[in-house]
Protein backbone atom coordinates (compact mmCIF):
# COMPACT_ATOMS: atom_id res chain seq x y z
CA UNK A 1 0.00 0.00 0.00
CA UNK A 2 1.33 3.13 -0.89
CA UNK A 3 1.87 6.44 1.37
CA UNK A 4 -0.87 7.98 0.41
CA UNK A 5 -3.12 5.10 1.03
CA UNK A 6 -1.79 4.24 4.03
CA UNK A 7 -2.67 7.64 5.20
CA UNK A 8 -5.58 8.63 3.63
CA UNK A 9 -7.95 5.60 3.23
CA UNK A 10 -11.24 5.00 0.80
CA UNK A 11 -12.87 6.24 3.46
CA UNK A 12 -10.98 9.42 3.98
CA UNK A 13 -11.50 10.79 0.11
CA UNK A 14 -14.71 11.10 0.70
CA UNK A 15 -16.61 14.38 1.72
CA UNK A 16 -16.62 13.53 5.67
CA UNK A 17 -13.25 11.21 6.13
CA UNK A 18 -10.10 13.57 7.02
CA UNK A 19 -9.70 14.87 10.67
CA UNK A 20 -8.71 18.24 11.16
CA UNK A 21 -4.86 18.71 12.09
CA UNK A 22 -4.16 19.51 15.71
CA UNK A 23 -3.52 22.71 16.75
CA UNK A 24 0.43 23.29 16.82
CA UNK A 25 2.44 26.55 17.21
CA UNK A 26 5.27 24.65 15.31
CA UNK A 27 4.67 21.78 12.86
CA UNK A 28 1.62 19.83 11.93
CA UNK A 29 -0.27 19.56 9.05
CA UNK A 30 -1.86 21.79 6.65
CA UNK A 31 -4.75 20.24 4.31
CA UNK A 32 -5.39 22.64 1.34
CA UNK A 33 -9.01 21.72 -1.19
CA UNK A 34 -8.74 22.30 -4.35
CA UNK A 35 -10.90 21.34 -7.41
CA UNK A 36 -8.11 22.04 -9.72
CA UNK A 37 -6.42 18.85 -11.41
CA UNK A 38 -3.02 18.96 -11.48
CA UNK A 39 -1.67 17.30 -14.57
CA UNK A 40 2.39 17.32 -13.00
CA UNK A 41 3.85 19.61 -10.72
CA UNK A 42 6.78 21.53 -12.81
CA UNK A 43 5.47 24.85 -13.38
CA UNK A 44 8.58 25.43 -15.52
CA UNK A 45 6.79 23.99 -18.52
CA UNK A 46 3.12 24.67 -17.07
CA UNK A 47 1.09 27.83 -16.09
CA UNK A 48 -1.97 27.46 -14.09
CA UNK A 49 -3.22 27.10 -10.35
CA UNK A 50 -3.14 23.50 -10.26
CA UNK A 51 0.50 23.15 -10.78
CA UNK A 52 1.47 26.34 -9.07
CA UNK A 53 0.14 25.87 -5.91
CA UNK A 54 2.72 22.73 -5.34
CA UNK A 55 5.19 23.96 -7.54
CA UNK A 56 6.00 26.20 -5.40
CA UNK A 57 6.09 24.63 -2.60
CA UNK A 58 8.79 22.04 -3.90
CA UNK A 59 10.87 24.20 -6.18
CA UNK A 60 12.53 27.51 -4.76
CA UNK A 61 12.86 30.64 -7.21
CA UNK A 62 15.38 33.51 -7.43
CA UNK A 63 13.00 36.01 -5.76
CA UNK A 64 9.65 36.13 -3.71
CA UNK A 65 7.51 38.97 -3.43
CA UNK A 66 5.52 40.38 -0.53
CA UNK A 67 2.22 42.05 -0.35
CA UNK A 68 3.51 45.58 -1.65
CA UNK A 69 5.03 44.18 -4.95
CA UNK A 70 8.43 44.43 -3.37
CA UNK A 71 11.23 41.74 -4.39
CA UNK A 72 12.74 39.83 -1.54
CA UNK A 73 15.46 37.66 -1.20
CA UNK A 74 15.09 33.64 -2.02
CA UNK A 75 17.71 31.71 -3.62
CA UNK A 76 19.19 34.91 -4.77
CA UNK A 77 20.51 37.11 -1.42
CA UNK A 78 21.18 40.02 -3.62
CA UNK A 79 20.74 41.33 -7.28
CA UNK A 80 21.62 44.13 -9.09
CA UNK A 81 20.41 45.77 -12.53
CA UNK A 82 22.60 47.73 -14.56
CA UNK A 83 21.54 51.07 -15.41
CA UNK A 84 20.93 50.64 -18.95
CA UNK A 85 18.67 47.70 -17.85
CA UNK A 86 20.17 45.42 -20.30
CA UNK A 87 21.47 43.11 -17.52
CA UNK A 88 20.82 41.87 -14.13
CA UNK A 89 22.78 40.29 -11.82
CA UNK A 90 21.67 37.49 -9.01
CA UNK A 91 24.07 36.68 -6.11
CA UNK A 92 22.95 33.31 -5.19
CA UNK A 93 22.89 32.32 -1.48
CA UNK A 94 25.39 30.17 -0.47
CA UNK A 95 24.44 26.13 1.15
CA UNK A 96 21.17 26.06 -0.66
CA UNK A 97 20.44 22.17 -1.96
CA UNK A 98 18.01 19.94 -4.17
CA UNK A 99 16.33 17.83 -1.83
CA UNK A 100 18.65 14.82 -3.54
CA UNK A 101 21.70 17.12 -1.18
CA UNK A 102 22.80 18.21 -4.40
CA UNK A 103 24.36 22.18 -4.28
CA UNK A 104 22.27 24.63 -6.04
CA UNK A 105 24.60 26.52 -7.93
CA UNK A 106 24.29 29.16 -10.88
CA UNK A 107 24.39 26.63 -13.69
CA UNK A 108 20.85 25.34 -12.46
CA UNK A 109 19.55 29.08 -12.49
CA UNK A 110 20.68 29.85 -15.63
CA UNK A 111 19.78 26.28 -17.21
CA UNK A 112 16.20 26.71 -15.28
CA UNK A 113 15.29 30.29 -16.74
CA UNK A 114 16.41 29.09 -20.61
CA UNK A 115 14.16 25.92 -20.16
CA UNK A 116 11.32 28.12 -18.89
CA UNK A 117 11.78 31.06 -21.67
CA UNK A 118 12.15 27.53 -24.30
CA UNK A 119 9.07 25.88 -23.05
CA UNK A 120 6.71 27.59 -21.09
CA UNK A 121 3.48 29.28 -22.13
CA UNK A 122 4.08 32.89 -21.59
CA UNK A 123 6.96 33.55 -24.17
CA UNK A 124 7.14 37.29 -23.88
CA UNK A 125 8.19 36.24 -20.02
CA UNK A 126 11.83 35.27 -20.79
CA UNK A 127 11.55 36.65 -24.59
CA UNK A 128 14.07 39.47 -23.62
CA UNK A 129 17.20 37.28 -22.26
CA UNK A 130 19.69 36.57 -24.67
CA UNK A 131 22.56 34.53 -22.88
CA UNK A 132 23.21 33.88 -18.83
CA UNK A 133 26.63 34.05 -18.03
CA UNK A 134 27.67 31.99 -14.63
CA UNK A 135 31.15 33.30 -13.82
CA UNK A 136 31.09 31.24 -10.73
CA UNK A 137 29.31 28.81 -8.84
CA UNK A 138 26.80 31.94 -7.13
CA UNK A 139 26.66 34.61 -9.55
CA UNK A 140 24.15 34.79 -11.97
CA UNK A 141 24.37 37.60 -14.89
CA UNK A 142 21.22 37.56 -17.09
CA UNK A 143 22.29 39.28 -20.64
CA UNK A 144 19.38 40.69 -22.50
CA UNK A 145 18.66 41.78 -25.69
CA UNK A 146 16.18 44.74 -24.82
CA UNK A 147 15.90 46.33 -21.32
CA UNK A 148 12.98 44.19 -19.76
CA UNK A 149 10.86 46.13 -16.78
CA UNK A 150 8.76 42.61 -16.19
CA UNK A 151 12.10 40.66 -15.40
CA UNK A 152 11.87 40.87 -11.96
CA UNK A 153 8.87 39.72 -11.40
CA UNK A 154 9.06 37.04 -13.57
CA UNK A 155 11.61 35.35 -11.06
CA UNK A 156 9.03 35.02 -9.12
CA UNK A 157 8.02 31.18 -7.62
CA UNK A 158 5.10 30.86 -9.44
CA UNK A 159 6.85 31.60 -12.69
CA UNK A 160 10.43 30.76 -12.09
CA UNK A 161 10.80 27.61 -10.36
CA UNK A 162 14.69 26.74 -10.37
CA UNK A 163 15.06 22.89 -11.79
CA UNK A 164 18.21 20.95 -10.96
CA UNK A 165 20.16 20.89 -14.27
CA UNK A 166 21.79 17.12 -12.85
CA UNK A 167 18.36 15.81 -13.61
CA UNK A 168 16.84 17.55 -16.23
CA UNK A 169 19.72 17.94 -18.71
CA UNK A 170 18.91 14.49 -20.54
CA UNK A 171 17.89 15.27 -23.30
CA UNK A 172 14.22 14.58 -22.82
CA UNK A 173 11.49 16.66 -24.06
CA UNK A 174 11.12 18.79 -20.51
CA UNK A 175 7.26 19.02 -21.07
CA UNK A 176 7.04 15.55 -20.69
CA UNK A 177 10.15 14.43 -18.87
CA UNK A 178 9.30 11.77 -16.02
CA UNK A 179 10.64 14.12 -13.56
CA UNK A 180 7.79 16.69 -13.69
CA UNK A 181 5.49 13.92 -11.65
CA UNK A 182 8.10 13.09 -9.38
CA UNK A 183 10.21 16.88 -8.67
CA UNK A 184 13.35 17.42 -6.58
CA UNK A 185 13.34 20.99 -5.92
CA UNK A 186 15.24 23.24 -3.45
CA UNK A 187 11.68 24.53 -1.91
CA UNK A 188 10.88 24.11 1.69
CA UNK A 189 8.50 21.56 0.75
CA UNK A 190 9.83 17.90 -0.28
CA UNK A 191 7.18 15.43 -2.50
CA UNK A 192 6.13 12.67 -0.77
CA UNK A 193 3.41 11.30 -3.18
CA UNK A 194 1.61 12.39 -6.40
CA UNK A 195 -1.55 10.63 -7.03
CA UNK A 196 -3.15 12.16 -10.13
CA UNK A 197 -6.47 12.80 -9.56
CA UNK A 198 -6.45 12.64 -5.43
CA UNK A 199 -3.96 14.23 -3.39
CA UNK A 200 -0.29 15.74 -3.39
CA UNK A 201 1.59 15.14 -0.62
CA UNK A 202 4.24 17.10 0.77
CA UNK A 203 7.13 16.69 3.39
CA UNK A 204 9.15 18.93 5.30
CA UNK A 205 12.52 19.80 4.04
CA UNK A 206 14.55 19.55 7.04
CA UNK A 207 17.49 20.99 4.81
CA UNK A 208 15.61 24.48 4.01
CA UNK A 209 18.10 26.92 3.38
CA UNK A 210 16.11 29.59 5.37
CA UNK A 211 16.63 28.66 9.03
CA UNK A 212 14.06 27.75 11.14
CA UNK A 213 11.60 26.64 8.12
CA UNK A 214 9.23 25.44 7.10
CA UNK A 215 6.89 25.78 10.23
CA UNK A 216 4.39 23.23 9.14
CA UNK A 217 6.00 19.23 8.77
CA UNK A 218 3.50 18.37 6.42
CA UNK A 219 0.86 19.79 3.08
CA UNK A 220 -1.73 17.63 1.93
CA UNK A 221 -3.07 19.17 -1.29
CA UNK A 222 -6.63 17.05 -1.54
CA UNK A 223 -8.25 16.83 -4.77
CA UNK A 224 -12.30 17.19 -4.17
CA UNK A 225 -13.72 17.07 -7.80
CA UNK A 226 -17.48 17.75 -6.49
CA UNK A 227 -18.22 21.23 -4.95
CA UNK A 228 -20.67 20.32 -2.77
CA UNK A 229 -18.04 17.75 -0.81
CA UNK A 230 -15.43 20.53 -0.96
CA UNK A 231 -17.47 23.40 1.27
CA UNK A 232 -18.53 20.19 3.34
CA UNK A 233 -15.04 19.19 4.26
CA UNK A 234 -14.37 23.03 4.87
CA UNK A 235 -17.25 23.23 7.34
CA UNK A 236 -16.58 19.75 8.98
CA UNK A 237 -13.10 20.92 9.59
CA UNK A 238 -11.53 18.19 7.27
CA UNK A 239 -9.70 20.64 5.14
CA UNK A 240 -8.04 23.94 6.40
CA UNK A 241 -7.34 25.96 3.54
CA UNK A 242 -9.70 26.53 0.03
CA UNK A 243 -7.74 29.06 -2.22
CA UNK A 244 -8.98 30.05 -5.47
CA UNK A 245 -13.18 30.09 -4.57
CA UNK A 246 -14.65 32.00 -6.79
CA UNK A 247 -18.76 30.79 -6.93
CA UNK A 248 -20.75 33.42 -5.04
CA UNK A 249 -22.77 30.75 -3.08
CA UNK A 250 -19.65 29.18 -1.91
CA UNK A 251 -17.98 32.43 -0.42
CA UNK A 252 -21.42 33.83 0.79
CA UNK A 253 -21.96 30.11 2.54
CA UNK A 254 -17.84 29.92 4.12
CA UNK A 255 -18.37 33.27 6.09
CA UNK A 256 -21.40 31.86 8.00
CA UNK A 257 -18.79 29.18 9.42
CA UNK A 258 -17.43 30.50 12.75
CA UNK A 259 -14.09 28.61 12.47
CA UNK A 260 -13.12 29.94 9.23
CA UNK A 261 -11.90 33.42 7.85
CA UNK A 262 -12.93 34.62 4.33
CA UNK A 263 -10.93 36.97 2.24
CA UNK A 264 -10.04 38.31 -0.93
CA UNK A 265 -6.42 39.04 -0.45
CA UNK A 266 -3.47 37.77 -2.12
CA UNK A 267 -5.10 37.78 -5.77
CA UNK A 268 -3.13 40.88 -6.32
CA UNK A 269 -0.80 39.94 -9.08
CA UNK A 270 -3.11 37.33 -10.69
CA UNK A 271 -5.05 39.55 -12.36
CA UNK A 272 -8.31 37.13 -13.20
CA UNK A 273 -10.53 38.78 -15.83
CA UNK A 274 -13.68 37.49 -16.76
CA UNK A 275 -14.41 38.37 -20.41
CA UNK A 276 -16.26 38.14 -23.75
CA UNK A 277 -14.07 37.59 -26.58
CA UNK A 278 -14.43 38.47 -30.43
CA UNK A 279 -13.93 36.35 -33.15
CA UNK A 280 -12.60 39.38 -35.20
CA UNK A 281 -11.83 37.70 -38.55
CA UNK A 282 -15.70 36.17 -38.47
CA UNK A 283 -17.80 38.80 -40.79
CA UNK A 284 -20.50 39.55 -38.66
CA UNK A 285 -17.85 40.68 -36.21
CA UNK A 286 -14.84 42.16 -38.11
CA UNK A 287 -16.72 45.64 -37.55
CA UNK A 288 -15.80 46.99 -34.41
CA UNK A 289 -19.24 49.13 -34.41
CA UNK A 290 -21.27 45.37 -34.32
CA UNK A 291 -18.36 44.76 -31.26
CA UNK A 292 -19.11 48.05 -29.82
CA UNK A 293 -23.29 47.35 -30.01
CA UNK A 294 -22.69 44.31 -28.32
CA UNK A 295 -20.75 45.93 -25.67
CA UNK A 296 -23.28 48.48 -25.14
CA UNK A 297 -26.34 45.51 -24.66
CA UNK A 298 -24.21 43.74 -21.87
CA UNK A 299 -25.17 45.49 -18.46
CA UNK A 300 -21.96 44.36 -16.29
CA UNK A 301 -24.01 45.86 -12.97
CA UNK A 302 -26.62 43.15 -13.74
CA UNK A 303 -23.84 40.23 -13.97
CA UNK A 304 -21.87 41.63 -11.16
CA UNK A 305 -24.64 41.85 -8.91
CA UNK A 306 -27.38 39.58 -9.70
CA UNK A 307 -26.09 36.75 -11.38
CA UNK A 308 -22.99 36.92 -9.45
CA UNK A 309 -24.47 38.10 -6.26
CA UNK A 310 -22.37 41.19 -5.30
CA UNK A 311 -18.85 38.94 -4.55
CA UNK A 312 -17.40 40.30 -8.09
CA UNK A 313 -16.41 43.85 -9.40
CA UNK A 314 -16.86 45.39 -12.98
CA UNK A 315 -13.83 45.01 -15.00
CA UNK A 316 -13.70 47.62 -17.89
CA UNK A 317 -10.32 47.28 -19.42
CA UNK A 318 -7.77 44.85 -20.16
CA UNK A 319 -5.17 45.64 -17.23
CA UNK A 320 -6.90 44.53 -13.97
CA UNK A 321 -8.75 47.68 -12.25
CA UNK A 322 -6.31 47.19 -9.28
CA UNK A 323 -2.99 47.81 -11.19
CA UNK A 324 -1.30 50.75 -11.42
CA UNK A 325 -0.93 50.79 -15.05
CA UNK A 326 -4.86 50.87 -15.33
CA UNK A 327 -6.84 54.15 -17.07
CA UNK A 328 -9.12 55.20 -15.38
CA UNK A 329 -10.25 56.52 -18.31
CA UNK A 330 -11.19 53.66 -20.09
CA UNK A 331 -14.85 54.16 -21.65
CA UNK A 332 -17.00 52.13 -19.62
CA UNK A 333 -19.83 50.89 -22.54
CA UNK A 334 -22.39 51.50 -19.74
CA UNK A 335 -25.75 49.69 -21.04
CA UNK A 336 -27.48 51.91 -23.66
CA UNK A 337 -29.92 49.69 -26.46
CA UNK A 338 -30.89 52.59 -28.40
CA UNK A 339 -26.63 53.18 -29.27
CA UNK A 340 -26.66 49.72 -29.28
CA UNK A 341 -29.26 49.13 -32.10
CA UNK A 342 -28.25 52.35 -34.07
CA UNK A 343 -24.60 51.18 -34.20
CA UNK A 344 -25.73 47.62 -35.60
CA UNK A 345 -27.92 50.01 -37.97
CA UNK A 346 -24.49 51.92 -39.55
CA UNK A 347 -22.81 48.32 -39.97
CA UNK A 348 -25.44 46.51 -42.09
CA UNK A 349 -27.16 44.94 -39.34
CA UNK A 350 -30.17 46.67 -38.71
CA UNK A 351 -32.01 43.19 -39.55
CA UNK A 352 -29.96 41.35 -36.95
CA UNK A 353 -28.19 38.53 -37.10
CA UNK A 354 -27.31 35.20 -35.73
CA UNK A 355 -24.68 34.17 -33.40
CA UNK A 356 -23.16 32.00 -31.04
CA UNK A 357 -21.52 31.87 -27.97
CA UNK A 358 -19.26 29.26 -26.08
CA UNK A 359 -17.76 29.12 -22.78
CA UNK A 360 -15.21 27.54 -20.56
CA UNK A 361 -17.33 23.72 -18.84
CA UNK A 362 -17.18 23.56 -15.39
CA UNK A 363 -17.21 27.46 -13.37
CA UNK A 364 -20.75 28.12 -14.13
CA UNK A 365 -21.48 31.04 -12.62
CA UNK A 366 -18.59 33.25 -14.09
CA UNK A 367 -19.20 31.43 -17.74
CA UNK A 368 -21.97 29.06 -18.61
CA UNK A 369 -24.60 31.55 -16.67
CA UNK A 370 -23.27 34.86 -18.03
CA UNK A 371 -23.45 33.45 -22.10
CA UNK A 372 -27.28 32.19 -21.41
CA UNK A 373 -27.92 35.59 -19.95
CA UNK A 374 -26.15 37.21 -22.84
CA UNK A 375 -28.89 35.31 -25.78
CA UNK A 376 -31.30 37.10 -23.74
CA UNK A 377 -30.02 40.58 -23.71
CA UNK A 378 -28.74 40.34 -27.19
CA UNK A 379 -31.86 39.53 -28.46
CA UNK A 380 -33.04 42.94 -27.69
CA UNK A 381 -30.81 44.47 -30.11
CA UNK A 382 -31.63 41.93 -33.09
CA UNK A 383 -29.06 39.42 -32.34
CA UNK A 384 -30.18 36.00 -32.06
CA UNK A 385 -27.50 34.04 -29.88
CA UNK A 386 -26.97 30.27 -29.40
CA UNK A 387 -24.91 28.53 -26.67
CA UNK A 388 -22.90 26.06 -27.58
CA UNK A 389 -21.93 23.83 -24.54
CA UNK A 390 -18.44 22.26 -24.65
CA UNK A 391 -18.31 18.46 -23.20
CA UNK A 392 -14.65 19.69 -21.60
CA UNK A 393 -11.82 21.97 -21.48
CA UNK A 394 -9.62 20.56 -23.59
CA UNK A 395 -12.98 20.45 -26.63
CA UNK A 396 -13.49 24.06 -25.85
CA UNK A 397 -10.14 24.89 -26.06
CA UNK A 398 -9.26 23.49 -29.24
CA UNK A 399 -12.28 25.44 -30.89
CA UNK A 400 -11.03 28.47 -29.40
CA UNK A 401 -7.42 27.90 -30.70
CA UNK A 402 -8.49 26.84 -34.47
CA UNK A 403 -10.67 30.09 -34.61
CA UNK A 404 -14.05 27.45 -34.25
CA UNK A 405 -15.89 30.18 -32.78
CA UNK A 406 -18.05 33.31 -33.32
CA UNK A 407 -17.96 34.69 -29.76
CA UNK A 408 -16.78 33.14 -26.45
CA UNK A 409 -16.64 33.65 -22.85
CA UNK A 410 -12.88 33.47 -21.02
CA UNK A 411 -11.04 33.87 -18.35
CA UNK A 412 -7.52 35.13 -18.74
CA UNK A 413 -4.95 36.46 -16.04
CA UNK A 414 -2.49 39.54 -15.67
CA UNK A 415 -0.02 37.78 -14.04
CA UNK A 416 1.54 40.31 -12.36
CA UNK A 417 2.53 42.56 -15.06
CA UNK A 418 1.20 43.46 -18.65
CA UNK A 419 4.03 42.12 -20.70
CA UNK A 420 3.49 38.75 -19.23
CA UNK A 421 -0.03 38.48 -19.29
CA UNK A 422 -1.06 41.01 -21.12
CA UNK A 423 0.46 41.48 -24.42
CA UNK A 424 -0.31 38.45 -25.46
CA UNK A 425 -4.11 38.59 -25.98
CA UNK A 426 -3.22 41.95 -28.04
CA UNK A 427 -0.28 41.35 -30.21
CA UNK A 428 -0.38 40.38 -33.87
CA UNK A 429 2.70 38.21 -34.06
CA UNK A 430 0.79 35.70 -31.24
CA UNK A 431 -1.50 34.85 -33.03
CA UNK A 432 -0.58 31.35 -32.56
CA UNK A 433 -3.19 28.64 -34.09
CA UNK A 434 -3.91 25.57 -31.75
CA UNK A 435 -2.28 27.50 -28.83
CA UNK A 436 -5.12 28.60 -26.08
CA UNK A 437 -4.54 31.79 -24.21
CA UNK A 438 -2.67 33.71 -27.20
CA UNK A 439 -4.15 36.25 -29.75
CA UNK A 440 -7.26 34.04 -29.98
CA UNK A 441 -9.19 37.19 -31.12
CA UNK A 442 -6.90 37.36 -34.46
CA UNK A 443 -6.80 41.08 -33.43
CA UNK A 444 -4.25 43.01 -35.50
CA UNK A 445 -3.42 46.64 -34.84
CA UNK A 446 -0.09 47.84 -35.67
CA UNK A 447 -0.44 51.31 -33.34
CA UNK A 448 -1.23 48.95 -30.46
CA UNK A 449 1.96 46.57 -31.58
CA UNK A 450 4.07 49.64 -31.29
CA UNK A 451 2.79 50.58 -27.78
CA UNK A 452 3.17 47.45 -26.31
CA UNK A 453 6.92 46.57 -27.79
CA UNK A 454 7.48 50.54 -26.44
CA UNK A 455 6.38 49.43 -22.82
CA UNK A 456 8.07 46.13 -22.77
CA UNK A 457 11.40 48.04 -22.57
CA UNK A 458 10.62 51.60 -21.09
CA UNK A 459 11.91 51.40 -17.32
CA UNK A 460 10.37 54.43 -16.56
CA UNK A 461 7.42 54.13 -14.35
CA UNK A 462 5.54 57.46 -15.71
CA UNK A 463 6.50 56.72 -19.35
CA UNK A 464 5.40 52.98 -19.13
CA UNK A 465 1.84 53.81 -17.80
CA UNK A 466 1.34 56.46 -20.42
CA UNK A 467 2.03 54.20 -23.27
CA UNK A 468 -0.53 51.33 -22.08
CA UNK A 469 -2.90 54.61 -21.10
CA UNK A 470 -2.86 54.92 -24.85
CA UNK A 471 -2.93 51.17 -25.54
CA UNK A 472 -6.02 50.52 -23.51
CA UNK A 473 -7.79 53.58 -25.23
CA UNK A 474 -7.08 52.22 -28.61
CA UNK A 475 -8.51 48.46 -27.48
CA UNK A 476 -11.21 49.83 -25.99
CA UNK A 477 -12.20 51.32 -29.46
CA UNK A 478 -11.65 48.53 -31.85
CA UNK A 479 -12.95 46.07 -28.58
CA UNK A 480 -11.49 42.37 -29.72
CA UNK A 481 -12.92 41.81 -26.34
CA UNK A 482 -15.34 43.04 -24.04
CA UNK A 483 -14.39 42.88 -20.42
CA UNK A 484 -16.89 41.85 -17.93
CA UNK A 485 -15.81 41.62 -14.04
CA UNK A 486 -12.72 40.44 -12.18
CA UNK A 487 -13.38 36.74 -11.01
CA UNK A 488 -14.03 36.79 -7.26
CA UNK A 489 -10.82 34.53 -5.66
CA UNK A 490 -11.39 34.34 -2.09
CA UNK A 491 -9.25 32.51 0.43
CA UNK A 492 -11.08 30.20 3.08
CA UNK A 493 -9.11 29.24 5.97
CA UNK A 494 -8.91 27.69 9.57
CA UNK A 495 -8.73 30.80 11.84
CA UNK A 496 -6.31 28.97 13.69
CA UNK A 497 -3.79 29.57 10.85
CA UNK A 498 -1.08 31.54 11.17
CA UNK A 499 0.56 34.09 8.08
CA UNK A 500 -1.93 32.37 5.85
CA UNK A 501 -0.46 33.74 2.09
CA UNK A 502 -2.35 36.72 1.13
CA UNK A 503 0.89 38.38 -0.66
CA UNK A 504 0.93 38.97 -4.12
CA UNK A 505 1.00 35.67 -5.35
CA UNK A 506 -1.32 34.02 -2.85
CA UNK A 507 -1.24 30.46 -2.09
CA UNK A 508 1.16 30.23 -5.54
CA UNK A 509 3.95 31.06 -3.24
CA UNK A 510 6.11 29.26 -0.75
CA UNK A 511 4.18 28.77 2.55
CA UNK A 512 7.20 28.13 4.64
CA UNK A 513 6.51 30.81 7.34
CA UNK A 514 2.65 29.47 7.74
CA UNK A 515 1.75 27.50 10.94
CA UNK A 516 -0.58 26.55 13.55
CA UNK A 517 -1.45 28.77 16.29
CA UNK A 518 -3.97 27.94 19.34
Amino acid sequence: MTYFKSILSAALLSATALTAPAAFADGGTLVIASTQVPRHLNGSVQSGIATAIPSTQIFASPLRYDENWEPQPYLAESWDVADDGMSVTLNLVKGATFHDGEPVEAEDVAFSIMNTKNNHPFQSMFAPVDTIDTPDAHTVVINLSKPHPALLLALSPALAPVLPKHIYDDGQDPKSHPANSAPIGSGPFMLEEFTPGEAVILKKNPNFFIDGRPMLDEIIIRIIKDPSALLIAMENQEADMYPFMAGSQEIRRLEKAEHLGVTSDGYAAVGPINWLAFNTKSEKLSDPKVRQAIAYAVDRDFITKALHRGVSSPQRGPIIEGSPFFDESIPAYDVNLDKANALMAEAGFGDGMDLTVDYIPGPKEQQQSVAEYLKSQLKKIGINVTVRAAPDFPTWAGRVSSYDFELTMDVVFNWGDPVIGVHRTYLSDNIREGVIWSNTQQYSNAKVDELLNMAAVELDPAKRAALYAEFQQLVATDLPVYWINALPYHTAYDKRLQNVPVGIWGSMHPMDTVHWGE
